[in-house]
């Protein structure tokens, strides 16, 4: 019986291990950029920011608060061109393939709008 239960353990150990290198490790963090909306695509919604050198940059978001859609439609095209301070969180998801090997996705979610 000691035999089996041990068994039984070393088996459950290793699965265990072994399922939990497949999971993905996630790190949130929220920030928040002023940016001109510049429209919906399948992808997510896209606005258009400016570093502090000038240089024009694309911040997509996959994923939207349903308090915020209540409040803006994005799908539409009312928004379009509209400035907004937006606070969002990004989640970056790595997973490990069954190489061992990681793998980074990022997943920006819109948390807050204001039309300015």
């Amino acid at each position: 019986m000691k035999t089996k239960s041990v068994s039984l353990l070393i088996v459950f150990t290793t699965v265990f291990f072994t399922l939990s290198s497949f999971k993905s490790a996630i790190n949130i963090q929220e920030s928040t950029v002023i940016a001109i909306y510049d429209g919906h695509e399948s992808y997510g919604y896209n606005f258009i920011g400016k570093h502090a050198d000038g240089e024009t940059f694309t911040l997509t978001f996959q994923k939207v608060d349903d308090a915020v859609l209540k409040e803006f439609d994005l799908e539409s095209e009312a928004f379009i061109k509209a400035t907004f301070k937006i606070t969002y969180k990004t989640k970056v998801l790595v997973t490990k393939d069954a190489d061992g090997f990681e793998d980074e996705e990022e997943v920006n979610t819109i948390t807050k709008l204001e039309k300015l």
